[in-house]
């Protein structure tokens, strides 16, 4: 076979495999949001006992370092944003730049990376090494029963972390906000709000609330879906996690190229 047939046929079984990857995401992505909306993934027992532990797992150990993180950022965005307006007599624009770009923007981002890097990724790795280890011992689980059991949990958790991370960090980042620009006088608030309001139109609104979704649903859905696919082989082999991270960061920059174009263009 000469050479150039053998790279046309390498290049057709990556592209192969890549089709083959994505379309594993988006149809795990639909059997999950189809199974959170019925009420059977819900019931008392163990099920439901497994969904409010990963809830737990995936948000409570999280929660103060993030805060903690997020403040310090907000912090020394808000000092240098407010500095360099009042530099270039643009103050009356600041609160604007910064509502735009910390809120609008930044958390949002790097909340579902937090979660991603701190929950979902090592917990795909471990449902993929559960996975390796139980079929070495011939232990085979079904795919309703693998999704219902084990990855549904954890993507519903991914989700509420995401989305209880992103909106607890906004609301710190406004009242930090409000603080640098006016201190703790409370005859700043009415200008205050006024300013965010004008920033927070309904169709501004509407698209931060799909960003943040659509952010906490590829944080889920992707890691997830890399860790229940088996190789060519039909074995759960390890995985690069600097090829799974990249996939999903692909997802989440796609996902905020389009919520800015809708924002500015």
């Amino acid at each position: 076979m000469d050479p150039v047939s053998s790279a046309t046929i390498a290049l057709g079984q990556r592209v192969r495999a890549s089709w083959l990857a994505w379309w594993q995401v988006l149809l795990l992505a639909a059997q999950i949001m189809v199974l959170a909306f019925l009420p059977s993934s819900y019931r008392k027992g163990r099920q439901r006992q497994e969904v409010l532990r990963c809830l737990y797992t995936a948000t409570a150990p999280l929660l103060t370092w993030f805060l903690v993180l997020s403040a310090l950022i907000s912090v020394v965005l808000i000092r240098i944003v407010v500095a360099t307006a009042y530099s270039y007599g643009l103050s009356q624009y600041a609160l604007e730049v910064l509502v735009r770009t910390l809120v609008l923007e930044l958390i949002p981002l790097y909340a579902a990376m937090f979660v991603a890097v701190r929950y979902a990724m090592p917990g795909a790795q471990r449902i993929r090494t559960l996975l390796a280890e139980q079929q070495r011992q011939g232990i085979e689980h079904t795919d309703p029963l693998l999704l219902r059991t084990e990855l549904l949990p954890r993507a519903l958790a991914s989700v509420f972390s995401v989305l209880l991370l992103a909106a607890m960090s906004c609301l710190m980042a406004l009242v930090l906000t409000y603080l640098t620009v006016y201190g703790f006088s409370p005859w700043g608030l009415p200008a205050y709000t006024r300013g965010v309001g004008g920033v927070f139109t309904p169709a501004v609104t509407l698209i931060f609330c799909l960003k943040t979704l659509f952010f906490s649903l590829a944080v889920a859905v992707v890691p997830l879906a890399a860790a229940a696919q088996r190789d060519d082989q039909g074995r759960y082999s390890r995985r690069s996690d600097i090829s799974e991270f990249a996939r999903l960061f692909s997802v989440v920059l796609l996902i905020e190229v389009i919520s800015l174009m809708g924002n500015y263009y």
